[in-house]
């Protein structure tokens, strides 16, 4: 099967799931994993699922970004990153994926996003996990207040990132906006979609940092300079 003929297939499947999951969306905890996913990659499934399982949360929804404003220089296109993240989650049945930011032509902040969930699911309590090195940053989105409002946070601390400097801002913030913030320290994989596109761009492998079908699809499509 050809990797557009499996693409169209995730998609029906994450359909079915999305169904499901609105059918049933009663009382229920999410987890929200936003980002570029420029590529996806075992990290950041490995971080989702540790989340998952720890918090007790009953689905995990990934928002692949439209329009990011705090993104600079080229991002590859966004239905390209949208596939790529419906491949990596096309087994696990915790794990959905939603279009609601790639819809947006406009530039997607996090606080827009809250807000359409929580009209569209009314029965929800969101868990919006994010790297501790984007809550150091936190007070630069749009409407911090209201994103702290709507969700609670939790922040991964991953390797390179501070737990101290982490937890120092953590308590400002809760001080400040008395936001709902815990800190986890995630042992997942040492793993970064920068590193991912370097070593595309050296026409070196990506074996076992992302998924095989992720892996074919890159470069099928010949995504950062891979397969050329």
């Amino acid at each position: 099967m050809g990797i557009d003929n499996i693409v169209d297939k995730s998609f029906i499947i994450n359909q079915k799931k999305l169904k499901q999951f609105g059918d049933e969306c009663n009382n229920v905890k999410i987890g929200i994993m936003g980002g570029t996913f420029d590529p996806i990659h075992y990290a950041h499934l490995a971080t989702a699922e540790f989340i998952r399982d720890n918090y007790k949360l009953d689905k995990i929804l990934f928002i692949p970004s439209g329009n990011p404003p705090h993104k600079k220089g080229n991002i590859t296109n966004k239905n390209d990153r949208y596939n790529m993240v419906l491949l990596s989650t096309i087994n696990n049945e915790d794990f959905i994926v939603s279009d609601i930011e790639i819809k947006r032509e406009k530039s997607t902040y996090t606080i827009d996003t809250l807000k359409d969930l929580k009209q569209k699911y009314k029965n929800i309590d969101v868990y919006f996990i994010t790297g501790s090195d984007a809550i150091c940053d936190i007070e630069t989105w749009k409407d911090v207040e209201g994103n702290f409002k709507l969700a609670n946070f939790i922040a991964a601390i991953r390797p390179g990132i501070s737990l101290l400097k982490a937890n120092e801002k953590i308590k400002d913030l809760k001080d400040k906006y008395d936001a709902n913030i815990e800190s986890v320290y995630v042992p997942s994989l040492d793993i970064s979609s920068t590193y991912i596109r370097e070593q595309l761009n050296k026409h070196k492998t990506i074996r076992y940092l992302v998924p095989e079908l992720v892996q074919e699809y890159i470069y099928n499509k010949k995504l950062y300079s891979s397969g050329e």
